[in-house]
């Protein structure tokens, strides 16, 4: 990482990267333009209730949030990408979702200029079933467990490599490597030539990404509690930020959370030899977030 890159002082310092403390709108001016090749972050969504991570609602989420992604724009490469994820809310005393996601996704691409590259939906099936007025007690929705994630770029062609981020080859397709396959063109039209057999070290992965958020004896966790520090309460997991960074970095690329909380991207940053820049305002949360690279 280039030190003219940012002034103020760390909290503390790893070797690919640093955190800082502090209103991470103030802290990106001191970030030079067009050097950051990924931007990724879970800021806090917009809910219909406040909750101790400092969320907006969802009527004045939109107006908060875009002066950040002017300097998110600012500061990418044009081959970067910015990884936004987003849960959902519903609205006030009715059990109507708000569309507060979508609507911000609009004015990201028509008035900020960031390009929708691809829409990821991130599944996490041990998600409990809220809200309980709606899905647990008058059984009217089902429980919410996706977040939309949207992949935005600075410019049409954001560097980008499937595979980086292969999944195992189902049993099936394992046996159709070992046996063999007939070309033919199968009954929907499509022609599955001999290429099909082809064996690419793994399945290309879909935009669906089911990652259970389970974490509950990690060593974060435990340091958390020896050190008698409350750990952020909405985590996103290892997994999740592993599968950009892989996808959409090369070793040495410098990586850009500035909502860290507890610094989950800063941690697979340094742990797959990306370098790494967080911001969070919350002190605790920082604290804390140092015990990620304790052993």
């Amino acid at each position: 990482m280039n030190p003219q890159q940012i002034h103020p002082t760390p909290y503390y310092t790893q070797n690919n990267g640093a955190i800082y403390l502090g209103d991470s709108l103030e802290l990106i001016k001191s970030i030079q333009d067009n050097t950051i090749n990924l931007i990724l972050t879970s800021p806090p969504f917009a809910l219909t209730r406040k909750k101790e991570y400092g969320n907006q609602s969802a009527e004045k989420y939109i107006e908060w949030f875009l002066p950040f992604a002017d300097e998110f724009k600012r500061v990418l490469t044009d081959d970067g990408s910015f990884i936004l994820d987003l849960g959902g809310a519903y609205l006030p005393g009715n059990p109507i979702r708000s569309i507060y996601q979508y609507e911000l996704l609009v004015r990201l691409c028509r008035e900020v200029g960031f390009y929708l590259a691809q829409e990821f939906y991130h599944y996490n099936p041990a998600r409990l079933p809220t809200p309980a007025e709606w899905v647990t007690i008058r059984r009217i929705r089902v429980k919410d467990s996706v977040n939309v994630v949207w992949w935005l770029s600075k410019t049409p062609n954001p560097k980008a490599d499937n595979r980086k981020v292969l999944k195992p080859y189902s049993q099936s397709m394992q046996q159709l490597l070992k046996n063999g396959y007939k070309a033919k063109i199968r009954p929907s039209g499509h022609d599955i030539s001999d290429k099909f057999q082809k064996d690419n070290q793994g399945a290309i992965p879909p935009n669906l990404l089911e990652i259970a958020n389970t974490e509950s004896n990690s060593i974060y966790l435990r340091n958390c509690k020896a050190a008698e520090i409350k750990p952020h309460p909405a985590r996103f997991p290892q997994g999740f930020a592993e599968f950009f960074i892989k996808f959409l970095t090369d070793e040495g690329d410098i990586v850009l959370d500035p909502f860290a909380g507890s610094n989950t991207t800063g941690f697979v940053a340094q742990t797959w030899q990306r370098q790494w820049i967080s911001f969070e305002i919350n002190e605790e949360y920082v604290k804390g977030s140092q015990y990620r690279f304790s052993n």
